[in-house]
């Protein structure tokens, strides 16, 4: 029983660590953040697991995180308000070519961010170009020009 307890609070910390951390760690990983992740993923498995790393200990480990993991999915289709705390909402970054700077800093995102989403997507060079720019729950910066 202990190892589901560790493994629900470690899914529900890392979560909520994630959740804080921001959209913008989402959307590319850099060497820092695949480094940063190892690590992570590394003092999780201690944190799990503890001094019993046994083949059964683990199994229960990582179907606790399942079904934990499938629960809030399933409550996500269920409760609109628990999707937009866990997943987040769209950012508007961009309005009719002005950078809405407030939310960049949020986002911590800049200028060079947004043009480059632009350049990749859309073939934009201008700031001037993009109608709306959207920082996705997924992290992701969607780009809608002007027709």
């Amino acid at each position: 029983m202990d190892v589901v307890l560790r493994a629900a609070s470690l899914y529900f910390a890392l979560m909520v660590l994630f959740r804080l951390a921001g959209r913008r760690s989402l959307a590319e990983i850099t060497p820092f953040d695949l480094i940063l992740l190892l690590v992570i993923g590394e003092a999780t498995q201690e944190a799990l697991l503890g001094d019993d790393h046994s083949f059964s200990n683990s199994l229960l480990a990582i179907c606790t995180l399942v079904v934990l993991d499938v629960g809030l999915s399933m409550l996500k289709l269920r409760s609109k308000g628990t999707q937009r705390w866990l997943d987040g909402t769209p950012t508007l970054l961009v309005e009719h070519g002005r950078p809405l700077r407030a939310r960049m800093v949020e986002a911590r995102l800049q200028d060079e961010d947004i043009l480059q989403a632009a350049r990749q997507g859309q073939g934009l060079e201008h700031m001037e170009q993009i109608k709306y720019a959207i920082l996705e729950p997924n992290g992701k910066i969607s780009i809608i020009p002007y027709s």
